[in-house]
């Protein structure tokens, strides 16, 4: 298939300047120099395979030997491991599951928190810092928009459920219908009691 060599091509390229560009990050670097870390994705057919040296990452779609680890994950949670913290919350939940040598992959994601995820670096050596720059800021802008904007729409939507079609109740309803419904239940229990009495009585 094209789309792997596209793609583990454009992977290699982004993790090679996010990983291997600052300096400050050689330590934690060289603690994966000789690994071999594999990825299964369930949206692709192909193992994303990730082969650590002291200068570079390759990134391969094939691989004949032994991975020092494997992680069956999708990407959507692949993505949260930006934050190191969010590694352990998914092993936990079942949306990623680790074999072999787990410090492989711990190392991997400690190494992706320390990068700085700045989309205008990447861009700088092939459209200028300025165009880049302004790129990034405008992509920024437009995101906070789109989310300002979803925020507003669904509590308009809320508004509407709850005060013009009547659909849902307001939460001061709930409550009211619940002490109707203890009430209710509470009466009944009464003059069961009181039925039983009076049966026994007979």
């Amino acid at each position: 298939m094209l789309f792997t060599p596209l793609l583990t091509g454009a992977l290699e390229t982004s993790l090679n300047s996010l990983l291997f560009h600052d300096r400050s990050m050689k330590s934690a670097r060289q603690r994966l120099a000789g690994k071999v870390l594999r990825i299964e994705l369930k949206e692709l057919a192909s193992p994303l395979v990730l082969v650590f040296s002291e200068r570079r990452v390759d990134v391969l779609g094939q691989y004949e030997d032994n991975a020092d680890c494997t992680v069956h994950s999708r990407i959507p949670a692949l993505l949260k491991l930006r934050d190191r913290q969010q590694l352990p919350v998914l092993m936990r939940c079942g949306e990623l599951m680790a074999e072999g040598d787990i410090q492989v992959v711990q190392q991997w994601v400690a190494l992706l928190d320390l990068a700085e995820w700045d989309p205008a670096e990447w861009l700088a050596p092939y459209i200028g810092d300025i165009a880049a720059q302004g790129i990034t800021q405008a992509l920024g802008k437009g995101a906070s928009l789109l989310k300002a904007g979803l925020q507003r729409w669904q509590h308009e939507m809320a508004e509407t459920l709850t005060e013009e079609w009547r659909v849902a109740p307001g939460s001061r309803e709930v409550a009211w219908f619940n002490e109707d419904v203890d009430a209710v239940t509470h009466s009944t229990q009464a003059l069961i009691a009181r039925m039983n009495q009076l049966e026994g009585k007979r």
